[in-house]
């Protein structure tokens, strides 16, 4: 369960590197004690062979005394280009290997190192060096082999179980430090991310970031941004829930209202005043995309707009009809409406959708113009190319404020007067996408404000509406 853990591995590799580096120091530092080895004894021969040179007659028993304190069976001295055999003893068979001291490479006392502890047997071994403080050309010994393997062997398990200290204390050490530093820090960061998601409504689980690593405080201010964001991304949708429902229940009584208000309107029809005459097919519309808009919204069983029902129609016949409306609630106020659309000209698209697109947008317009006091004008403009159909809506009011423009098809957060709720615009945007295009912003600065609906041509986009 340790090892699953950060720091838990992180102990294990430590310890792992650590001896990795120990071994990688371990076989020089083999080889360079049997070079030391060596060397020692052919300094204890040379000083061996030095006595003999005092005095040429010492017995067998102090000659067999200097060999056996010298760890060697014979000594052979070089001096004066004269080879002499200083001491002597019986060699236990013949000599397997010889080994010259004098130009050793690293590379070759490492083989030689190893080659040494592999290999078992007892062997007879020469060594060839020079003497020291120039005592000599020349100094050679033959010596037993399993003394010196013995003592290497014995100064490896020394290195390696000092390694292993070496490591437990620095993995130890590190360990202590990570957990510290990362581990403790992420384990909060864990923490603070399990307790909001079992209480994202509460501000109180949102992290307060506090690491000092600079790494885990800018994760630790991620978090605590994208928590923030996501509290009241869910206390908006909570609204907006709440909302919806009671939207339901006032489409639902306002159905009925309008439903009596139009069979009202159709007894107005067979009046005989002009004026009547003349307005009740208008309101009959009116109220007929009413009941239409009510019955939509009690169908309304997830946060879209239904599917365009598409069919060929009058652009003209739309605009008009859409300014004829905005004219009867402008009443007396000094602003123009004009219009500049091809007679004839045919888009694909729904129509009610397309009508309440078109009233989104002149009813923002006529409503800041009227915000200034002003007089002012709105235009309608409709035109197309090969690939699309395009509608502009432009006036000459004060322009969006900064706000507007940030969130611009943004629920309740793009309004664009005081106390508008930002709806409009957001839901001319999402009828425009639902046939496959787009509304934009062109314009708006202090001379005034100017969309575009921009419907494709493609069959592809069509299809993709459709489906």
């Amino acid at each position: 369960m340790v090892l699953n853990s950060l720091s838990g591995r992180f102990l294990l590799l430590t310890i792992l590197f650590v001896m990795l580096a120990e071994v990688l120091i371990f076989v020089p530092s083999v080889a360079r004690f049997r070079e030391d080895y060596l060397l020692l004894r052919l300094e204890r021969a040379q000083i061996a062979s030095l006595a003999v040179l005092a005095d040429d007659m010492i017995d067998q028993a102090l000659e067999a005394e200097l060999l056996e304190n010298a760890g060697v069976f014979n000594v052979v001295l070089r001096r004066d280009d004269t080879r002499q055999l200083m001491l002597s003893s019986p060699v236990p068979g013949p000599v397997f290997q010889t080994f010259d001291l004098r130009d050793a490479g690293a590379y070759e006392l490492i083989r030689d190192a190893l080659m040494r502890i592999l290999d078992r047997q007892d062997r007879v071994i020469r060594v060839l060096g020079e003497p020291v403080r120039q005592g000599g050309l020349l100094i050679e010994i033959t010596m037993a082999s399993g003394p010196l393997r013995s003592a290497m062997l014995d100064y490896g398990i020394n290195i390696l179980l000092l390694s292993a200290v070496i490591s437990a204390i620095t993995a130890s050490l590190l360990f202590m430090a990570v957990r510290g530093t990362l581990v403790l820090p992420i384990r909060r960061v864990v923490t603070a991310m399990q307790s909001y998601a079992a209480s994202p409504e509460d501000a109180r689980t949102i992290i307060n970031p506090s690491a000092n690593i600079i790494e885990l405080r800018e994760a630790e201010n991620a978090l605590q941004s994208m928590q923030t964001e996501l509290t009241q991304s869910l206390k908006q949708k909570d609204r907006l829930a709440q909302l919806g429902g009671a939207v339901a229940k006032v489409s639902h009584d306002l159905r009925n209202i309008l439903t009596v208000a139009q069979l009202m309107v159709d007894r107005l029809e067979s009046s005989d005043d002009p004026t009547v005459k003349r307005s009740a097919p208008k309101l009959v519309n009116s109220i007929s995309r009413a009941v239409h808009l009510c019955e939509s919204t009690l169908t309304f069983g997830k946060a879209e707009e239904p599917a365009p029902v598409l069919s060929r129609i009058d652009v003209a016949q739309i605009v008009r009809d859409v300014i004829e409306g905005e004219r009867l609630a402008v009443g007396e106020c000094g602003i123009r409406f004009s219009q500049d659309v091809p007679e004839g000209m045919e888009l694909r698209a729904d129509s009610d959708q397309l009508h309440r697109v078109l009233s989104n947008l002149i009813r923002n317009a006529r409503q800041a113009i009227v915000a200034t006091g002003k007089d002012g004008e709105i235009s309608v403009q409709a035109d197309e190319d090969d690939g699309e159909w395009f509608i502009t809506v432009s006036d000459t009011g004060p322009g969006l404020p900064p706000k507007a423009r940030e969130h611009l098809f943004t629920p309740f957060q793009g309004g664009i007067r005081k106390g508008g709720t930002g709806l409009g615009l957001a839901i001319a945007a999402e009828l425009a996408r639902g046939h496959g295009g787009r509304l934009d912003l062109l314009a708006s600065d202090h001379t005034g404000t100017k969309f575009a609906i921009r419907i494709p041509k493609g069959d592809s986009a069509l299809d993709a509406v459709s489906s």
